[in-house]
């Protein structure tokens, strides 16, 4: 089995970049999309490139704690972290937005240094990670286009 690498997947969103920016971009809501994170806290300031947050993770019986620095904060065209492993990048995510009345929110994950624990137990006990995490990415885009499509639309003068 090969451990997971890489997995990206869009979404088209009717609402305009800067509402769904704010929205992934505050990631004390991540519970309300993520099938896998519970919740997350701030740090350091919010939001911020070098910003470091929390996040609380459950799956299934396994329940764990990581800790994500910002590496980008480009509102409204990318927002994007890594969760550290020893003060190193482990696993970096992206939410990359494009388009203007509309949105394409794209998600990404690329794995970028794995723990040699996380791969015995990736390789012994979860056989479908990589699948896991791609049904996530899913999960999480047709979650955040519901949340997004139901918020107030900015008023443009009209």
């Amino acid at each position: 089995m090969s451990l997971p690498s890489r997995a990206s997947r869009s979404v088209e969103i009717d609402a305009p970049r800067q509402v769904v920016y704010d929205l992934v971009a505050d990631i004390t809501r991540t519970g309300e999309w993520s099938p896998e994170c519970r919740a997350c806290e701030w740090l350091d300031p919010p939001g911020q490139v070098g910003s470091r947050f929390r996040g609380h993770n459950r799956r299934g019986l396994a329940r764990w704690t990581t800790t994500a620095t910002v590496l980008v904060a480009d509102r409204p065209g990318t927002f994007a972290f890594a969760t550290l492993h020893r003060g190193q990048p482990s696993t970096q995510w992206s939410y990359t937005l494009t388009g203007t009345d509309h949105t394409t929110l794209t998600e990404s994950f690329e794995a970028v240094s794995t723990p040699l624990f996380f791969s015995v137990v990736e390789r012994l006990f979860i056989r479908n990670r990589q699948q896991q995490l791609e049904a996530g990415i899913a999960e999480t885009l047709d979650r955040i286009k519901a949340l997004a499509e139901r918020s107030p639309k900015p008023d443009h003068g009209n």
